[in-house]
């Protein structure tokens, strides 16, 4: 009987043998397997796509730089920056978060490119020289107006006047266009020599030196530009108080203001035409009296003039 017992026993043996290998072999399978499907999972969840892309990695510092190949064959490179969460991570997104790229970045401000050049910068610069040539019809008659700070009466006389001046100047640009807005544009500073024809009134004729300034309103790329000027001189004029004519002149030596405003309108950087409103004033400012009365010339009309630059030559501002 003893032999059969140790047959048994043996046969015991080799079952328990069989099933541990069994066993073993079955949970080296399952771990396999679960280690596949983590691997899996994790480059699914960092935006890889394993069933498609495959990469080799050359790795260089804390960098690596990784060549995708696609289903069609092509291949694209790209850097990476190692992530502790996901491996790899584009420089381009900071964060961690798919959000965060688009609220770190700046907006973008847009471009409208260069602005156009402005013309009138060839036209009103620093130490341009021109020369002018106006004339005038003003046969409306005011009173002085800064009679009332003088303590006269703010009255019209009986005798009234018509002046037609033909006045030539010299005009430099002493500055380039500046200033803002509505006030943008520059300084020219005036000399004039004039002749004026009296038409209508005791004297005949005034010939007179002036001096003064003109602002000059250029808008950017605008053929036309509005200005204001003041002029003050000295005259002559064939003065008929010292006859004993009436409202008339009290002598010979006077002075003279002129002001004005109007528009200019440019052909090109070298010549122009003008026209608005001036005011004149002719006084011997009380030196005649109280020999003869000082009554004094205040007229206003229409102006035109033409402008010719004198200097070929073009000094382009700068601004």
């Amino acid at each position: 009987m003893t032999p059969l017992v140790d047959a048994k026993t043996c046969l015991a043996h080799t079952l328990i043998k069989k099933k541990t290998r069994e066993i073993i072999l079955s949970s080296a399978t399952l771990l396999a397997s679960f280690a596949i499907l983590t691997s899996l999972a994790s480059a699914l969840q960092c935006g890889s796509n394993p069933a498609h892309l495959t990469f080799d990695s050359i790795y260089s510092g804390g960098q690596s730089q990784r060549t995708y190949y696609s289903q069609n064959g092509g291949a694209v490179a790209g850097t990476k920056e190692r992530n502790p969460n996901c491996g790899l991570e584009s420089p381009a997104t900071p964060g961690n978060k798919p959000g965060e790229d688009s609220k770190s970045q700046p907006p973008e401000k847009r471009s409208w490119g260069p602005k156009p050049a402005d013309f009138n910068r060839d036209i009103y610069y620093k130490n341009k020289l021109e020369f002018s040539l106006d004339g005038g019809w003003l046969p409306i008659n005011v009173p002085f107006p800064f009679d009332v700070f003088e303590g006269d009466a703010y009255i019209l006389y009986p005798l009234h006047y018509t002046l037609v001046p033909i006045i030539a100047s010299l005009r430099w640009h002493i500055d380039n266009v500046g200033s803002p807005w509505i006030l943008r544009g520059n300084w020219d500073l005036t000399c004039s020599g004039s002749a004026t024809a009296i038409p209508r009134g005791a004297e005949t004729h005034y010939f007179s030196y002036d001096m003064g300034i003109r602002r000059n309103f250029v808008p950017r790329n605008w053929m036309v530009a509005p200005y204001w000027d003041i002029r003050l001189g000295l005259g002559d004029i064939n003065a008929k108080g010292p006859e004993g004519v009436h409202y008339a002149q009290g002598q010979d030596f006077t002075f003279t203001a002129n002001m004005g405003a109007g528009a200019r309108y440019n052909f090109s950087p070298r010549y122009a035409i003008s026209a608005g409103l001036n005011y004149m004033h002719i006084s011997n400012a009380g030196l005649s009296q109280p020999k003869v009365s000082n009554y004094g010339i205040n007229v206003f009309g229409p102006m035109f003039g033409i402008d010719i630059q004198l200097l070929r030559h073009r000094r382009h501002s700068e601004q």
